[in-house]
């Protein structure tokens, strides 16, 4: 026993060592109260009273001893913990988790911090005791959160002090009907409270022609999947497939155009284009529409370290069965696992309205 809790304490020492050397972290809590956005009428009964809660990070700062940490003025990454009461016993209480990173403006008066995770949900829809859950049809989801804050550290010895606004969302992307989601604004305020005596010097290494970088054409392919639903409840969850074919050009160390092509393969719009045939015989659905749809892309990503933040706008070219519009945006995550191969995360939607949250494997060539 002693033996392990040596070697644990030489761990901890080791990571504390590190840490002093070249990173630094804090803790912050953030109370918030506001208000549930009307963006679907759908969910007009659901809004009550004035959601709140709050948010515990972890947060661990960058100096700038490696070069993306320089590029993006030394910002912070680490975890978060939320707790929000909905304020309506229909949508009952959420409990989220995420991933974050806090980007710093004005000689880092003002800190954006961009999160996303899962939440859990205490009250999701049942079509016999919780019928009126419209917008939350799974008890797992994903959520994204957005901050905005006037940011002041160690006001007093550690304890610091920050002010401003949030964004929250919850969806399950339509992984399970229904699924109208929610977006609560909000104001918050909190404490922040710094883990370390000193902090080191920000590194300014960066050469002066850091921002001068070409790279030849690459050529990106890309296989996605999941589960989803139609908005019609209980017509059942369907796998769908994805292939995309894309070409991006490095304009600079930070971002990359891209320009290319989606096949799709939605098992649960087949379901939905027989369901239409049969329930609504003056749509002049035969049912016999193809499912398949095929688009052209256009699209920006975010280079930071081995992560990447991927914006696409799509229009179907091949599109046989109308299905929320021929346009589609499609953002997330993408992470480098190497210099070719790469995993993603994205969602996939229609204007405001989800249609999948999609897994994704490829290679940049």
């Amino acid at each position: 026993m002693k033996f392990f809790l040596t070697c644990f304490l030489c761990i901890c020492f080791g990571i504390s060592f590190s840490q002093e050397k070249e990173h630094t972290s804090y803790f912050d809590l953030n109370y918030f109260k506001g208000n549930i956005a009307l963006h679907n009428n759908d969910i007009l009964h659901l809004i009550k009273g004035h959601p709140e809660g709050f948010i515990l990070s972890w947060n661990k700062k960058t100096y700038g001893f490696n070069t993306w940490e320089q590029r993006y003025s030394y910002p912070d990454y680490g975890f978060s913990f939320a707790y929000q009461n909905l304020k309506n016993e229909v949508l009952g209480k959420n409990y989220s988790m995420y991933a974050h990173y806090n980007f710093y403006f004005f000689n880092r008066n003002l800190m954006m911090r961009v999160g996303q995770g899962l939440a859990l949900t205490t009250n999701p829809y049942d079509k016999v005791d919780n019928f009126r859950n419209n917008a939350f049809g799974s008890k797992l989801m994903s959520s994204t959160y957005i901050m905005l804050n006037y940011k002041k550290e160690r006001l007093f010895d550690k304890f610091g002090f920050q002010a401003g606004l949030s964004l929250i969302h919850y969806s399950n992307a339509n992984v399970k009907a229904p699924n109208t989601s929610i977006n609560s604004i909000t104001y918050n305020i909190g404490l922040t409270y710094s883990l370390d005596e000193d902090e080191p010097e920000y590194q300014y290494t960066l050469d002066e022609n850091d921002r001068k970088f070409t790279e030849p054409i690459k050529y990106n392919l890309a296989f996605r999947t999941g589960v989803n639903e139609s908005d019609v409840v209980g017509s059942g969850q369907f796998a769908f497939y994805t292939i995309s074919a894309y070409a991006d050009k490095r304009i600079n160390r930070k971002s990359s155009l891209q320009l290319g092509a989606d096949i799709f393969f939605s098992n649960f719009l087949k379901e939905y284009i027989y369901y239409r045939s049969v329930s609504f015989p003056e749509e002049s659905v035969s049912g016999d529409e193809d499912h398949k749809r095929v688009s052209i892309i256009a699209g920006h990503e975010l280079f930071v370290n081995r992560t990447s933040l991927i914006t696409q706008f799509g229009y179907y070219i091949y599109y046989p069965f109308d299905f929320e519009g021929r346009t589609y945006v499609r953002v997330g995550l993408k992470r480098y696992f190497g210099k070719k191969w790469f995993g993603a995360l994205t969602l996939k939607s229609h204007a405001f309205k989800a249609e999948a949250v999609e897994f994704g494997v490829g290679m940049r060539l």
